[in-house]
Formats: C-alpha cells, structure tokens, sequence
C-alpha cells in the first residue's frame, strides 16, 4: 500500500497516510479540523509487509542447481584444506 503525504492549506500541518490506491484522498485535517487538506505531489512510498515476500512471490525453488564442472571439483578436492593449515594463510 502506497503512503501518501498530505498538507493542511489552512493550517499548514503536514503527515503521511497509509492508505489503499483505490481510497478516497482526505480532506479533513486532523490539526484544525477544517476540510482543506490537500494531498501532495511527491514519489509515493510503500511498504512490504509479511515473511518471505521474496522467497514466496519470486524464487524459483523447482528449478534445479547447475552442475559443477568436472574440473572445478576435482581442483577443490584435492586443493589444501584452510582448517588443516595446508593453504598458508595461518
């Protein structure tokens, strides 16, 4: 949902609104009470709201993992290993 931002024009007051695009804009001010607020043209913001928006709207889980090269594993099978002190940075 989009938040809007909204100003006063006869009391100056300024705020944010999460609303619905779909929502009537709002007219009356929450300072003043009068009905001259007037929605703001600006880059409207939105919220992502929810566990996992990308893992459930975008990942492809059924698509299968590449293969390694044939090359690439052996290298890494015989490469020293780090936690045995074979790679020299210890």
């Amino acid at each position: 949902m989009p938040i809007y931002e909204y100003q006063c024009q006869s009391c100056g007051h300024a705020m944010e609104k999460l609303q619905k695009m779909s929502d009537d804009a709002l007219t009356d001010c929450p300072a003043c009470q009068q009905p001259e607020l007037k929605k703001m043209i600006s880059a409207a913001s939105f919220q992502l709201k929810g566990s996992g928006w990308y893992e459930s709207d975008f990942k492809n889980s059924k698509k299968p993992a590449a293969a390694k090269p044939a090359a690439a594993e052996a290298a890494a099978s015989t490469a020293p290993s780090c936690a045995a002190g074979g790679c020299g940075c210890h």
